[in-house]
């Protein structure tokens, strides 16, 4: 049980530095596609939430489902917002 926590938060640093690194060194114009990538990673968030979060009884398990669920639809509405604003920024102008 320990060595799945520890492996777990490995796995979370080790995403958190990778994340940053990326964000960081990839030009503004790919910003956009790398933001939709994002938002798809984030609909398997809120499919796997969703399963996690399953039960007839209150657990952490689901309780840590039900906050995954509202974490990742505010990045995919919040997601989705920023992208349709950055391509309406590149439309052609009326």
């Amino acid at each position: 049980m320990m060595d799945s926590i520890l492996i777990g938060i490995y796995l979370f640093v080790l995403a958190m530095f990778v994340g940053f690194e990326v964000i960081t060194k990839i030009p503004p114009t790919l910003h956009t596609p790398l933001m939709s990538g994002a938002n798809a990673i984030s609909g398997i968030t809120v499919v796997g939430a969703l399963i996690a979060s399953q039960g007839g009884y209150f657990t952490t398990s689901r309780l840590l489902g039900c906050l995954a669920i509202i974490v990742a639809t505010v990045n995919v509405v919040g997601g989705f917002l920023v992208t349709d604003r950055m391509l309406r920024m590149f439309g052609k102008r009326k």
